[in-house]
């Protein structure tokens, strides 16, 4: 089992706590290692269904693998302003955080959910560990940081189906969740803390569990989540959906500033389309603020844009070939060139054929002169193993949200 209070792990990949059960589900026997243990690519033969269920039902999602830290203490508030961009001021008990954060530089290390569960009691949530570099930002405050990540599995709930699943599971007093908020209740007779949080810009929840009572809040969903269209889904499906909705992954559409090996390699918020989770006023002073201070004033050089390449062109592309054309209905996450003006100006770092908006889309970044909307561009794509350049126009990074996720 992955040690705690430690960022490093020599052994081999393990099933996560709901493992008892996927494992049995997972037909395709299709796993993808996530931080040490074995997390679902798709259950069945192809991951087009579950995507469906994440639409259209009600969707389970194993993200146990995230990494789960608490912070308690006397300067518990203190030292979450001191780490994290977004103000700890207004951060009510019981409300969830979305936030970056950064070095010295003002360059992202990482993003994630921050809980407040009590007065000077939080939860962490990051998708690669952090344990290090929050004890060294605590240096001299008068609090604890806890590695719970492997007595914490977390089971994400999605679709426009979830609430009602909730509902019944675990009373009404779920249905009146607000967006980004939290609340403990009983699943299965286990307690949990529900979040109205999730990574597929759908109607949703996550659930925190105990994680030796996993099997138990698993199956209640299971066996009511029949009347609503309950599916396991694998990381496939949500990375479909959170491409969709422009949330964007780690060593994907960013690198870490911890793992960058050269400068260029690095991000600001700024950069990822995340400056309103910047605050750089009526804030106590955080890591990285001088930085940013000054890209605020002087300008980034690189922004997160959305592209939409336009169905004819790419046909001509193949049919000039004599090929059909090759629609990428998996997500790839390979990062490609774009083009201006004959030279590279950017890079398409994960993209997919939406089959619910009939658009091929990508994120990508691209220096800032041509992140205006509207700009035309050329992403890499190699058809019959030539590479060729595809038209591909400046969007909004957000291609789909369901207007029930802030509901």
């Amino acid at each position: 089992m992955r040690p705690e209070n430690t960022d490093e792990d020599d052994t081999m990949a393990i099933g996560t706590p709901f493992f008892p059960r996927t494992a049995e589900l997972n037909k395709s026997l299709s796993w993808r290692e996530w931080s040490g243990y074995f997390a679902a690519d798709h259950y069945c033969d192809f991951h087009q269904p579950e995507y469906a269920a994440i639409r259209n039902g009600a969707a389970l999602i194993d993200v146990s693998p995230l990494y789960k830290y608490r912070v308690q203490g006397p300067d518990a508030r203190a030292m979450i302003d001191r780490v994290f961009t977004r103000s700890a001021q207004t951060f009510k008990v019981g409300q969830v955080i979305y936030t970056p954060w950064c070095d010295e530089e003002g360059k992202v290390l990482q993003e994630g959910t921050v809980m407040r569960l009590a007065k000077d009691h939080y939860q962490v949530n990051a998708a690669e560990p952090a344990i290090r570099w929050l004890r060294l930002t605590a240096t001299g405050l008068r609090v604890e940081i806890e590695d719970t990540s492997t007595r914490t599995a977390a089971l994400a709930v999605q679709g426009p189906r979830s609430r009602a699943l909730l509902s019944e599971v675990a009373g009404s007093a779920a249905s009146e969740l607000g967006f980004f908020r939290l609340m403990k209740c009983e699943i299965g007779g286990v307690e949990v803390v529900v979040t109205r949080t999730g990574y597929t810009g759908e109607l949703g929840y996550e659930l925190w569990i105990p994680a030796a009572e996993t099997v138990r809040v698993w199956d209640a969903l299971m066996i009511a989540g029949q009347a609503f269209g309950a599916t396991p889904c694998g990381l496939m499906a949500m990375d479909v959906a959170r491409i969709e909705a422009g949330f964007i992954l780690i060593d994907v559409d960013y690198i870490s500033a911890e793992n960058a090996l050269i400068p260029s390699q690095k991000s600001s918020p700024f950069e990822l389309g995340l400056d309103w989770a910047v605050k750089l006023r009526k804030k106590a002073p955080f890591i990285g603020r001088e930085a940013l201070e000054r890209e605020k004033r002087d300008g980034s050089a690189w922004r997160l844009v959305g592209l939409e390449i336009p169905w004819e062109p790419l046909e001509e592309l193949y049919l000039a070939a004599g090929l059909m054309p090759d629609l990428p209905t998996v997500a790839w996450r390979e990062a490609v060139p774009v083009y201006a003006d004959g030279r590279q100006v950017g890079r398409a770092t994960s993209g997919c054929w939406s089959t619910l908006l009939k658009k091929y889309i990508a994120l990508a970044s691209v220096q800032t002169p041509y992140s205006r909307f509207g700009t035309e561009l050329g992403m890499e794509v190699t058809v019959d193993y030539a590479r060729r350049q595809a038209p591909a126009r400046v969007v909004e990074p957000v291609f789909f949200r369901s207007p029930l996720m802030r509901e």
